[in-house]
């Protein structure tokens, strides 16, 4: 019984670190448009990955070094 002593101030404790770092988020605009992150991914623009790849399709160049030494 008398661990609820301890657990009971420790409980209220860790539920007051909760809300202040709930209401810091929300100060710090956390919650202010929910929707934009779920439609940005769906018009990602995919154009670097083109390019990317267009890249390593390229043949590369060979470079002349002269005869070789033997």
């Amino acid at each position: 019984m008398d661990i609820i002593y301890v657990l009971v101030p420790l409980s209220i404790g860790l539920i007051g670190i909760a809300l202040l770092v709930f209401f810091w988020a929300v100060k710090g605009g956390q919650f202010d448009d929910l929707e934009s992150p779920a439609h940005k991914i769906l018009f990602d623009d995919d154009e670097h990955l083109i390019q990317h790849k267009d890249k390593q399709d390229e043949p590369k160049a060979d470079t002349e070094e002269g005869p070789s030494k033997q």
